[in-house]
């Protein structure tokens, strides 16, 4: 069985190709400026040079038709025909209150994705497009979402109402929905392994750290509490994101600057967080080597996004009423040695004894690692994140009739035998 897994973003759209029979990666890649013009493939085959092509895409069906053109060529692809493609597995930001679990895509799935789609804007028009363009492309196989959203679905009443009118709830539904879903999904099950524990037995904070940032309080295996809201808008500081500020703030500067809605939208989602403070950076290694070279609104940058982060692991503590183990992921928290030191540091009180050496030794996209002492009483882990090993799985599952949900489905990646390749 051969499983397509795609993750179509505003521009751009993201692809792997994985033989589920030999457990492995056999091509990915991406097609990036899809709509906006000069667009261009890059394509990973293991063991051979990465090709690189120039390719207009003034859609995501022109893109996707791409990726199935250069993954069946003579010269650059891995498989002779399209029917060597068993079913492609779909990034679906939003589900809403409609999904749980992944699911087989119909036409009744398909409408309800575009129902909820007025809740991530920018997301779910381009994964619906995916979808439509793929199955165009790909008729004849089974299509399967995998939601963000799902699995923090768990969430108890308490922790997704906000303190609003409750009408806006039942009319809009306006709560918080939380979002990386797959990512915090992988790394809690990685990292309960790690602890020699079943899932259902442990208390894990994970914390997802790229350009987006999202936490997790995972109790007894399942996702409480989240940081981001009804939108990614809400939480830790992020690359182009506020995260949390006084809501105040948007109305007044709208007043004070004489904006429009849709331009303070834009400011708090593109020119907000790191890029905001900095003036300049999103990328936190430019944001470090900033600071490294006396620029104080990047060290000034470092410290609120390591404030944030402490503050997060402490509350998410006292949420789920103690800690086994803290994870950090994703490009900055499996790279980012310094922001996981600002983070941590002053935590012992809770148990958390880091090893400052191995903290900084730790900068990976391949290997699991423990950054804490050997005697601290609650393990710190950095866990590089596979969301499109989630993506596979869950697709295979559907197909084969064995997948429940992430609470009681038994993931490979769960297994103490697990090697990641």
């Amino acid at each position: 069985m051969v499983i397509l897994a795609l993750n179509c973003g505003s521009s751009s759209v993201k692809y792997q190709l994985f033989d589920w029979q030999r457990k492995e990666v056999i091509a990915k890649g991406m097609v990036e400026r899809v709509t906006i013009g000069d667009s261009f493939i890059i394509h990973e085959v293991p063991g051979r040079e990465t090709y690189r092509e120039e390719y207009e895409c003034p859609d995501h069906q022109v893109a996707i038709h791409l990726i199935i053109k250069i993954l069946t060529s003579k010269d650059y692809g891995v498989v002779s025909n399209l029917e060597q493609i068993s079913a492609v597995g779909h990034r679906v930001v939003h589900g809403g209150e409609k999904f749980a679990h992944s699911v087989l895509i119909d036409d009744a799935v398909l409408e309800a994705i575009k129902e909820v789609q007025h809740l991530a804007p920018l997301h779910n028009p381009p994964n619906i497009s995916g979808i439509e363009a793929a199955k165009a492309n790909l008729p004849d196989v089974p299509h399967v979402a995998i939601f963000d959203t799902a699995f923090h679905q768990t969430m108890p009443e308490h922790a997704y109402m906000y303190p609003l009118p409750y009408e806006w709830y039942e009319k809009h539904g306006v709560r918080r929905y939380g979002f990386h879903g797959t990512s915090h999904l992988y790394v809690s099950k990685r990292a309960a392994v790690m602890l020699g524990k079943d899932p259902k037995d442990c208390n894990i904070i994970t914390m997802h750290i790229g350009n987006g940032v999202s936490h997790s309080a995972i109790k007894g295996g399942v996702s409480v509490d989240t940081s981001m809201g009804l939108t990614p808008l809400e939480g830790a500081v992020m690359g182009t994101r506020c995260g949390d500020i006084d809501p105040a703030i948007p109305l007044f500067i709208q007043q004070q600057e004489n904006l429009s809605a849709k331009e303070i939208d834009s400011i708090l989602n593109k020119k907000a967080g790191v890029l905001g403070i900095t003036g300049q950076f999103t990328d936190r290694r430019d944001v470090i080597e900033g600071a490294e070279n006396g620029c104080d609104k990047c060290a000034l940058a470092l410290e609120i996004e390591g404030y944030r982060l402490k503050k997060y692991i402490g509350s998410y503590a006292a949420a789920i009423g103690g800690v086994d183990a803290v994870v950090f992921t994703a490009g900055v928290g499996e790279m980012g040695w310094q922001i996981r030191e600002k983070a941590l540091e002053g935590l012992e009180f809770m148990g958390i004894k880091l090893d400052k050496e191995k903290n900084r030794n730790t900068m990976t996209r391949k290997k699991e690692s423990v950054i804490t002492t050997p005697d601290s009483p609650v393990k710190v882990f950095v866990i590089p994140t596979d969301e499109e090993l989630v993506f596979t799985e869950d697709v295979a599952a559907i197909l084969e009739g064995t997948y429940t949900d992430h609470m009681k489905f038994r993931y490979t990646f769960s297994g103490a035998d697990f090697q990641r390749k």
